[in-house]
């Protein structure tokens, strides 16, 4: 095992280059978070509308029903990309680690298609989370209220 300190200096710029992906991980949770928190406050305050009882209109309640359950829908979708994201997180981590001890010399047993393998789970699970959040948002689109009915 090299212990020069350039040796070491470059086993920890490889085992840190993934970590720039952790970044644009976590940018992606807060993104997905927020338009999480969006959705359940929407869709609380139309269950509130609807269980005070001042909604009188029948097209109007039927209307504020749907939009609760595409809230609902788009809610489960945000969870769904959290889940991935948070999983492309856990694999580049393990990324991190793997190169990290395997450039240092701890573990001669640790064979590079590991962190091949965790690195493209890493970015599948990235790019699963982009494309549930890309199906959210066109759903958010085609759902929004765009022929809410009129109280005259």
């Amino acid at each position: 095992m090299d212990v020069s300190i350039d040796a070491i200096t470059n086993n920890i710029q490889l085992a840190l280059a993934p970590v720039f992906l952790l970044t644009a991980v976590s940018t992606l949770i807060n993104a997905i978070s927020a338009r999480l928190a969006r959705s359940v406050d929407r869709m609380r305050s139309i269950q509130q509308a609807i269980r005070s009882g001042n909604v009188k209109d029948e097209s109007l309640l039927k209307h504020m029903i749907q939009e609760a359950e595409e809230a609902k829908t788009r809610g489960r979708l945000c969870t769904v990309a959290i889940f991935f994201v948070v999983l492309s997180g856990v694999f580049i981590s393990l990324t991190v680690l793997e190169l990290f001890f395997f450039q240092a010399g701890a573990v001669r047993s640790l064979q590079t298609t590991y962190v091949i393998w965790t690195f493209v789970l890493g970015l599948i699970s990235f790019m699963t989370s982009l494309s549930i959040v890309l199906a959210e948002v066109v759903y958010a689109y085609r759902s929004a209220g765009w022929n809410t009915p009129h109280l005259l």
